[in-house]
């Protein structure tokens, strides 16, 4: 018992240490390249947070318990929308610039139906797979495509050169990385201790752990006023958690699938999604605030609670 407190210890520090340096490197990486910061938060930042996701994915797949990789997938991006961005939003208010309703938008919502149609009927296979990894390959050609170069940053970019800022980047990106997988390692093994479901550690200690990064990530970038770069990481990861999490078991453990996955949990992801699209849409020429924020984090809550009783059911 005690090692795993110490790895849930540990994996904290590390990812405090490492969110603020992320960031700041992600942004210095975007000037000095020339790419606007919305393209890094979609891309570079995305798949760097998602990199937990990813792992954790693969192991569990190999392990035989591809339910922990599939609630991993939806719990990531149910904890990123109700948590990370309602959280973000209670820290600093964040304005909403229509290039993301325009062009990232309509991707995540893509996504999200591909996937629901992938685990509509109970399974998960190499199929399926393909058809999330072919749409992860048009959304990175088409953002790189659509990118419209550097922009105007609110807000202090670290003076750094490119060389630097990119060993910055990797160094506090393995970091980050360590540090959530011996966070999600000593969390899984506290709450297996309980007897909890592959699919529930997946959806709540596996997702929130995997999560952190994101949360640490948005709300340095809100701080710093990289406001694009908090919410294109938090609509860049839930892309990638569906084209890239997801796809995982379905190739390296296809099978079945738990019923609550499509029955519970992705009817909860879509509501999440389709209210993040209505945010951005409403607030578009505004921003997301406070009040948003707070009903986000009630959400995040009350579907804890919901899982909660269910256990108890």
């Amino acid at each position: 018992m005690l090692l795993p407190l110490v790895a849930v210890a540990l994996g904290l520090v590390g990812l405090l240490w490492s969110a603020d340096r992320f960031v700041g490197a992600a942004a210095a990486t975007a000037y000095r390249a020339g790419m606007s910061i919305m393209l890094v938060g979609m891309t570079i930042v995305s798949i760097g947070t998602s990199a937990p996701e990813i792992v954790v994915s693969v192991m569990a797949s190999l392990d035989g318990t591809p339910d922990l990789a599939t609630g991993n997938a939806l719990g990531s991006n149910i904890a990123n929308i109700a948590l990370v961005l309602g959280v973000t939003a209670l820290v600093v208010p964040i304005p909403v610039r229509f290039s993301i309703v325009r062009r990232e938008l309509p991707l995540l919502l893509g996504a999200t139906g591909l996937a629901g149609y992938a685990l509509a009927d109970g399974q998960l296979n190499s199929v399926d797979a393909a058809l999330l990894l072919a749409l992860l390959v048009f959304s990175i050609w088409w953002l790189f495509r659509a990118d419209e170069g550097q922009q105007a940053v609110a807000g202090e970019i670290p003076g750094m050169a490119l060389g630097k800022a990119l060993v910055w980047l990797v160094v506090t990106l393995a970091v980050m990385i360590a540090s959530s997988r011996g966070l999600v390692w000593g969390a899984t093994e506290l709450a297996r201790s309980f007897g909890v479901s592959e699919l529930v550690i997946g959806l709540t200690v596996v997702a929130i752990g995997t999560s952190l990064p994101e949360l640490a990530a948005c709300v340095a970038s809100a701080l710093k006023r990289h406001h694009d770069l908090a919410i294109g990481n938090v609509i860049g990861s839930n892309l990638f958690n569906m084209l890239a999490v997801l796809p995982v078991p379905g190739l390296l453990a296809p099978g079945a699938t738990d019923p609550d996955a499509a029955g519970r949990d992705f009817p909860v992801m879509l509501g999440l999604t389709l209210a993040l699209a209505a945010i951005l849409l409403w607030q578009r020429r505004g921003r997301v605030g406070r009040i948003v924020g707070a009903l986000l984090a009630a959400s995040y809550a009350f579907y804890l609670f919901w899982l909660g009783t269910s256990l108890t059911a």
